[in-house]
């Protein structure tokens, strides 16, 4: 009986032990991503003089109100030609200033700051701004190295999927002294030789009224 009992525990021990290395061997869960499926409608194409094509995806689902600046601008060749004009080592490189110098943007009106959880890793395409948070317009920067002190303080609307190459090719300087450039920009569904669409006409803001002196005290 002794006997049956240890060969019993026997058994159970060498079937717990082959379940152990089971368990050991069977590959860990591949955890589930929570970013959306990139989407021709949501990828901005980047041609850059730096030798080849830049793919990001841009995440509406974070920063809609940036991704349809974005796409706007690049649908009116406004990106077209533009320089690199800010380019850091271990830093960023950044763009969209029809001027160059980056103080221009474009005639729309800026948007309003959507600050998210996405961080700044490398890739990570982010929209430049003033000291004032709601001051984005159409420059945007991305990133060469994780710099997450801008998380919170910058709006992140997407990140390369490839051509990264290209990025980290570009010319450094502040400005550069031979700066590179985007030389063709479109979006995915549109293809690089679709018809440009025009900005919309934005009427200038009406001047402030002039306020009427004040009344004097009657005597």
């Amino acid at each position: 009986m002794k006997k049956l009992l240890v060969a019993a525990m026997m058994l159970l021990g060498a079937t717990g032990l082959a379940q152990a290395k089971d368990k050991a061997a069977a590959p860990a869960p591949v955890p589930v991503s929570t970013t959306p499926a990139p989407e021709p409608e949501n990828i901005l194409v980047l041609e850059l003089s730096t030798g080849g094509e830049v793919r990001i995806q841009m995440r509406p689902d974070k920063a809609p109100a940036h991704v349809e600046r974005v796409k706007m601008l690049t649908r009116a060749g406004f990106y077209d030609g533009v320089l690199f004009h800010r380019v850091i080592e271990g830093f960023m490189a950044q763009t969209g200033d029809p001027k160059g110098d980056g103080t221009g943007g474009s005639p729309l009106p800026d948007v309003k700051a959507e600050f998210n959880d996405l961080p700044h890793l490398r890739g990570t395409v982010s929209m430049a701004r003033a000291d004032a948070k709601d001051s984005a317009n159409s420059q945007f920067f991305i990133v060469f190295t994780p710099v997450l002190r801008l998380d919170g303080k910058y709006t992140v609307f997407g990140r390369v999927m490839s051509g990264m190459q290209y990025v980290d090719a570009i010319e450094r300087g502040e400005p550069p002294v031979n700066p590179s450039k985007v030389v063709h920009a479109w979006i995915g569904a549109d293809g690089p030789n679709a018809a440009r669409v025009p900005l919309p006409v934005i009427a200038p803001a009406a001047a402030p009224a002039t306020p009427e002196p004040a009344p004097t005290a009657q005597k």
